[in-house]
């Protein structure tokens, strides 16, 4: 594999570690757990993993030498730093016994029902240091929640003799390592499973998990970008940049650059719901801010819009909610039908309310609405253009405006859409070291016999070496949600709290952003140089903790 410059002087860097995770370590087990919401329903759904102690590492004198293969799995979307998890979990069970091996599935949890497996030796890790991507095993969205599946994974486990498996994933991921723990103890087969928190939209958050990794990468590449339109922006001074960013179900990717950038507007969706606001007034809100700028001789601005925004909105949200159980329910007698007919069957099985939202949608929104749902029963809401749907919208009521005589300007739009641009981006140092951190924690999870567990680490705003490193019981996290139809058991995803310090910090400011022009170029991801340019955490990080 040829490499740059940047890969040669990237793989010589060693990440640091938590004083904890340096050398041998003994736990230190905290009070028993519960989990978040739905006690005695997920008690009775995961009756040998419900309950369990949070867990610490500290350091010990005595050197733990346990024997164990491992095998690991990228699951869901790529993050920056997900291969630093496996260097780091590959360092550590070869420093317990350098006679365990690692294993890793290809393309997913698939990889681990249909036997498709590498052994990962040191001439692969090495390849792989520091970089960004899944390409070391590449990921897949396979589901693991049928028996079938568990027990088709078990005949490969049991060949190459693996002691645990570790899914490294999201929410939806998490909760699968959760159920597949759960029914390895319950058969009392021996095979433990830790899970790991990966998801640039930040939405796997919550007491015990201050960050998931990918986020710190992902917000800084975004950000340089976002930053590079405002200079672009502020130099024309012709357009108005609608930048739509990921971030399906949460805002926080949104948040943290508008928070690095200070554009014009960012929408928030959590804000949007709470305040019950419908897809008019997001527009009028939008074009006061637009005419308040061209007023002042300002025809340009910058738009920050969250991925997930059209769901958030609490008339459509109510009406994706009926379609998705529609659509679960009846799928099949409304796929083969034609564009018209789809639109007529929908429109004829929605409640009256739901209906009418439907028929006010541009009919493009309203087609991506009723399509085929991603494996876990969600919208894919990336495919929905809420950028040109917004500007589109706007047009139309600035020319409104225009004959009424309360807008004066010239308004042009340009689109963005930053996704795959950030999820394979060189971990930042802070990626690289917390990742490395959560793989050689994964390692001492199974070292010292955890099942159900997810590998943390806190105290993330202080330097890596004062960091605390340990395992949460993945129950604890859980709640019951409705999901294809039906309630099923998940991981509680962590929404943008709009009483929460870095929304404060961003509402406190963002008329003054709206009126004058205030942007900030965050500039590249920066590896070497001083602490202060290099090391920092995100600023929502930094609010949070304060």
């Amino acid at each position: 594999m040829e490499k740059s410059a940047l890969q040669i002087a990237r793989a010589a860097y060693q990440p640091k570690l938590p004083k904890a995770l340096q050398g041998a370590v003994k736990v230190k087990e905290g009070a028993a757990t519960q989990s978040v919401g739905n006690q005695e329903e997920i008690k009775q759904l995961f009756p040998n993993t419900y309950g369990m102690p949070i867990v610490e590492f500290e350091p010990s004198d005595v050197a733990n030498n346990k024997k164990m293969n491992v095998g690991i799995i990228l699951s869901g979307g790529q993050a920056p730093g997900g291969h630093n998890v496996i260097t780091g979990l590959f360092d550590q069970i070869k420093k317990l016994n350098p006679e365990n091996r690692l294993f890793g599935f290809i393309l997913g949890p698939g990889g681990l029902v249909d036997h498709n497996y590498m052994e990962l030796t040191a001439d692969i890790i090495d390849e792989y240091r520091n970089t960004g991507g899944f390409d070391m095993i590449g990921s897949g969205r396979t589901k693991l929640e049928k028996i079938d599946q568990f027990e088709k994974g078990l005949e490969i486990i049991r060949e190459l003799d693996i002691k645990a498996i570790v899914i490294i994933g999201g929410d939806d991921s998490n909760t699968n390592a959760c159920v597949l723990a759960e029914y390895y103890a319950a058969k009392q087969y021996g095979v433990q499973v830790i899970g790991c928190p990966k998801t640039i939209d930040g939405d796997l958050k919550n007491d015990q998990i201050e960050t998931s990794f990918g986020f710190d990468t992902a917000c800084k590449t975004y950000s340089e970008l976002i930053g590079n339109i405002e200079r672009d922006c502020n130099s024309a001074r012709k357009y108005w940049h609608f930048i739509k960013v990921m971030g399906r179900s949460a805002s926080h990717i949104a948040l943290e650059c508008a928070l690095q950038c200070q554009p014009n507007i960012c929408l928030v969706s959590e804000e949007v719901e709470a305040k019950d606001m419908t897809l008019n007034q997001i527009v009028d809100q939008l074009c006061e801010a637009i005419a308040y700028r061209a007023a002042q001789g300002n025809n340009f601005g910058t738009v920050i819009i969250p991925e997930g925004l059209i769901e958030f909105i609490p008339a459509i949200g109510r009406l994706i909610q009926e379609l998705n159980d529609l659509l679960a329910a009846h799928g099949a007698d409304y796929k083969d039908l034609d564009k018209q007919a789809q639109r007529e069957y929908i429109l004829a099985h929605l409640s009256k309310e739901n209906a009418a939202t439907f028929e006010t949608l541009p009919e493009g929104v309203a087609r991506q609405l009723s399509l085929d749902r991603d494996p876990h029963g969600n919208v894919q809401v990336s495919l929905i253009e809420t950028e040109k749907l917004l500007s589109e919208m706007c047009e139309a009521r600035l020319a409104e405006w225009k004959k009424e005589g309360k807008y004066v300007g010239k308004f042009a739009a340009q689109h963005h859409f930053f996704g795959y641009e950030g999820r394979c981006a060189a971990p930042s140092n802070f990626d690289a070291d917390y990742c490395y951190a959560l793989g050689t924690s994964a390692a001492q999870l199974i070292a010292n016999g955890k099942t159900g567990y997810m590998a943390i680490v806190k105290n993330t705003t202080a330097p890596a070496a004062e960091w605390i490193a340990g395992g949460v019981p993945i129950t604890m996290m859980m709640n019951m949600e409705r999901r294809n139809g039906e309630m099923k058991p998940v991981i509680r995803k962590a929404l943008v709290e709009l009483d929460g310090a870095p929304f404060k910090a961003f509402a406190a400011r963002r008329d003054e952003w709206a009126k004058e022009t205030r942007y900030v170029y965050p500039g590249p991801i920066q590896y070497w140089g001083p602490t202060e340019v290099c090391d920092q955490p995100t600023k929502t990080l930094a609010l949070e903790q304060k």
